[in-house]
């Protein structure tokens, strides 16, 4: 029998990702991949498993705590080879438990809304110094509240014991920003922008009643996805002046290819879908418009282009919408493309995509094709500066040589951010995404 020590696998980059629940104690005896602890990060929950079989001797962490990559959360008592002994170097590279975070409260509750006369305001979101961010001694749900508004808590004074910032804290910071000092009362988008500055304009936060008045009401908790994304998609559409440009796209030879090829790709254990046509089709114009393949700086003064092609697509998952990325989809064909959102997509049903597979996105599809519908406003996701929206394709008569001919058309909602990309150029991007679903021979040649 030997000790092991359990430690937070790769988070993809995010640092001081809270513990939402601990999901065994000391003396549960557990096997391999056995959830253990389940964290949340700014994009999803995920589960730290056990890397073997044994029983819990310790849990150094509680519900509440804030980890990092390499923390220790647990020690296994395993048996025989199996009790692989952590390295001297891998151990000094990792927490000690003394040095673990202090174990921070859940948030209590939000207090009731105030009067009708009084409107809290939050600013728009300035650059936020993350690393700064990371580092505040702050709780979750403090940290959510300061996303929520953009607030930088790397600029606010903590007031909680030993320096914690606390809700009110964020809340007398965005005053301060917006110049109401210790007053509490403001009416209106208009009252607040004079005075903001570059904090940016002031939005009024809507008044929620008590809905038992009307009648009988069920409270259920939004999902934990919901929670994460919400704020973020928020901040989106705050921040990011949003344009659409609708069309759509003549696919009946596609589809008739599609088709065509549908058995022969399933005998490889590819499923051949719309969408996979659709990204590859979107690789193609963003080699043509590499503008909508780059990023603002935190200043928004300089232009990020970016050598690689990662792009997201919404994934409907039974617990919220999640967005996986495809590394490198300039470097796939068609095949690859469909068998990398096969896989990506039954991971993000099952809860097992990793921080990872969720990070470094250039560019969204968004497709509801399999749903219905005829257009939508996409919201993009920042820092990306372009998401295309794909509704259900249908049979229409389209004007053609002096008659009405039947053709599969494709409807196309492209939002962009109107600070770098202006409507000339998102007509152009979404004319030529048209052009590129209509020349079939070139969405199947081999990539280099």
């Amino acid at each position: 029998m030997a000790s092991r020590e359990i430690h937070v696998p790769d988070l993809g980059g995010f640092k001081d990702v809270a513990v939402i629940d601990v999901l065994v104690k000391p003396g549960d005896r557990v096997e391999i991949d056995t959830p253990l602890l389940t964290l949340e990060t700014e994009k999803a929950t995920m589960d730290v498993p056990s890397p073997a079989a044994g029983v819990i001797e310790q849990m150094l962490v509680q519900k509440g705590a804030l980890v990092s990559t390499g923390s220790t959360v647990a020690v296994l008592t395993v048996a025989g080879a199996a009790a692989a002994i952590v390295p001297a170097a891998a151990a000094a590279a990792v927490k000690s438990p003394a040095t673990l975070p202090t174990p921070v409260p859940v948030p209590a509750p939000a207090p009731a809304a105030a009067p009708a006369t009084a409107v809290a305001l939050a600013p728009a979101t300035a650059p936020v110094n993350e690393a700064g961010f990371a580092a505040s001694h702050a709780s979750p749900g403090v940290r959510r509240f300061a996303r929520e508004l953009g607030v930088d808590l790397s600029r606010v004074r903590g007031s909680g014991l030993k320096g914690r910032i606390v809700e009110n804290d964020v809340k007398a910071h965005v005053k301060n920003l917006l110049g109401l000092g210790g007053t509490a009362v403001a009416t209106g988008v208009g009252a607040a922008s004079g005075a903001a500055g570059a904090a940016g304009i002031g939005l009024p936060r809507v008044q929620v009643p008590d809905f038992t008045q009307f009648g009988a009401v069920e409270i259920k908790p939004l999902g934990r996805i919901k929670r994460i994304s919400g704020p973020r998609l928020h901040a989106s559409w705050v921040n990011l002046p949003h344009v659409t440009q609708f069309d759509a796209a003549d696919i009946t030879d596609l589809e008739a290819a599609r088709i065509k090829l549908k058995d022969r790709a399933a005998t490889q254990g590819v499923k051949l879908t719309p969408l996979a046509f659709v990204l590859r089709a979107v690789v193609r114009v963003l080699q043509r418009f590499p503008h909508f393949n780059a990023s603002l700086d935190a200043a928004g003064e300089n232009l990020i282009y970016k050598k690689f092609m990662h792009l997201g697509f919404a994934a409907d998952t039974p617990n919220g919408l999640m967005v996986p990325v495809i590394r490198d989809a300039d470097k796939k064909d068609i095949y690859e493309l469909a068998r990398a959102l096969a896989t990506l997509s039954e991971k993000a049903r099952t809860g097992k995509l990793s921080g990872a597979e969720m990070q470094g996105g250039c560019f969204t599809v968004s497709s509801l094709g399999g749903i219905g519908g005829t257009a939508f406003t996409p919201i993009i996701n920042a820092p990306e500066l372009a998401i295309l929206g794909v509704s259900r394709a249908a049979m229409q008569p389209v004007y053609r040589d002096g008659a009405f001919v039947p053709r599969m058309m494709l409807p196309l909602s492209l939002s962009y951010d109107h600070r770098v990309i202006d409507g000339a150029d998102g007509a152009r991007f979404s004319v030529t995404l048209a052009a590129a679903l209509a020349d079939v021979p070139g969405l199947l040649e081999a990539v280099p």
